[in-house]
């Protein structure tokens, strides 16, 4: 491939560490949590165990078929050459309609938080704000992500820290669990997993920036295993704090649980802070997200399976702009009609789906990849376990986009319009 249509490989493993980061440390951390303990009830830390164990399969499968695939596009590139055109295009459409609903639910929580009393609009300018930011360059985008984190972690270390301090099972102290039950049973226990696994979803977005990432053979497989590594412990550590100090029950009855802990661990005069850090994080959240679906929009258009404009590179920064306005706009239309819980819903079925093509993508590396025989699969039947058992709206929504899709590829392929070959584009 010419050298014109290359992205330029400008991002070392502290870029890439950093996008993993903002694309997982974002709304997920300040907004999940009450859903999915309104659903699990005292078995809220189970739930965090199992979307944890899904995630961190998915990643390893990720990585592994990052390496031998350094290219914009993830799964839509591994699908395609491991299992054939159509599991790719179906991967790249989950990953688009999944992610958009993420765009959506990002920029709802950035005006939520930040600009409450008119939440609709500040959403759309965060949009605006981002896409114009992105079209930047994406060393920019990492440099910023790398400055959010940062932030963020540190004023969720200093409410985790305040809490300690007040001492477990001192004053204040709850214990967590409380003596409830779960109404629903393991099946509660599997639907909360799923909805705290929109907080994990992110990693892969190293993955799908292979083809900007500097010796990606690498970078990617470290990349993946710091990010996801530092949120587990993150989420953990937030989760078991919540359930400490404020119990399950006023978790689940709270609609800003963080900012809640926040204010009785440091006191009303400093709980705006969180509210705070939860605005810049979805933000940054957001930023990358729209840097992920266009990529991946960018390579299915390589493919065949977009529209042509939508590969274009523009010269100046090399980036795929028309794939990021476009992006842009569309994240724009879902904004001003969707909400949070459904977008929050919807956006876990696609990417579990988009996952669950990932691990069926990395089983067949059984010959040279050691952990292919135990990994993939355990990965794969996880996310369609959680899947399966989100909310039955988030599930029919999802299928009837994903039929949506299939009849597209169909009626492409019976007109033989955008054929797609099996290989992906050149790393360079």
């Amino acid at each position: 491939m010419a050298g014109e249509h290359l992205l330029r490989r400008s991002l070392g493993l502290h870029d890439a560490v950093a996008i993993g980061l903002g694309s997982m440390i974002g709304a997920g951390v300040f907004a999940v949590w009450a859903p999915a303990a309104a659903t699990a009830g005292p078995w809220l830390l189970l739930s965090l165990a199992l979307a944890a164990l899904v995630a961190a399969c998915n990643a390893l499968s990720s990585a592994a078929l990052a390496v031998r695939y350094p290219t914009a596009g993830g799964t839509y590139v591994y699908g395609r050459e491991r299992l054939g055109d159509l599991p790719g295009y179906l991967a790249g459409w989950c990953f688009v309609i999944g992610k958009v609903a993420s765009c959506a639910a990002m920029a709802m929580t950035v005006g939520a938080y930040l600009v409450p009393e008119y939440e609709r609009v500040s959403a759309l300018v965060a949009v605006v704000v981002v896409t114009l930011l992105n079209l930047s360059g994406v060393q920019r985008s990492a440099g910023m992500s790398r400055v959010i984190v940062t932030a963020v972690l540190a004023v969720l270390a200093g409410v985790v820290a305040a809490a300690l301090l007040r001492g477990a099972g001192g004053p204040g102290w709850s214990g967590g669990v409380g003596d409830g039950t779960v109404g629903g049973g393991a099946y509660a226990v599997l639907q909360a997993a799923g909805l705290l696994f929109f907080a994990f979803a992110g990693y892969a977005r190293i993955a799908t920036l292979a083809e900007e990432v500097e010796h990606p053979e690498r970078v990617i497989p470290r990349a993946v295993t710091l990010s996801l590594t530092v949120v587990l412990v993150v989420y953990a550590a937030v989760g078991i704090t919540l359930l400490g100090v404020i119990g399950a029950e006023r978790v689940a009855g709270s609609s800003a649980p963080v900012a809640e802990l926040a204010e009785q661990v440091w006191g009303s005069s400093w709980s705006w802070l969180v509210r705070v850090a939860a605005g810049v994080a979805a933000l940054g959240a957001l930023l990358n997200l729209v840097l992920g679906i266009s990529r991946t929009s960018m390579a299915m258009a390589r493919g065949g399976h977009l529209p042509a404009a939508l590969g274009r590179i523009g010269r100046r920064h090399q980036t795929p702009r028309v794939a990021e306005i476009v992006v842009g706009v569309v994240v724009l239309g879902v904004v001003l009609f969707a909400d949070l819980r459904g977008a929050i819903g919807f956006s876990s079925f696609g990417v579990l789906l988009y996952y669950a093509i990932a691990n069926a993508s990395a089983w067949t590396l059984r010959g040279d990849w050691a952990a292919a025989r135990l990994v993939p699969p355990l990965g794969l039947a996880g996310c369609l376990t959680l899947a399966l058992t989100l909310p039955w709206g988030s599930v029919l929504g999802g299928a009837g986009l994903i039929a949506v899709g299939l009849l597209w590829y169909a009626v492409r392929g019976a007109f033989g319009v955008g054929r797609a070959t099996r290989s992906g584009p050149s790393a360079g």
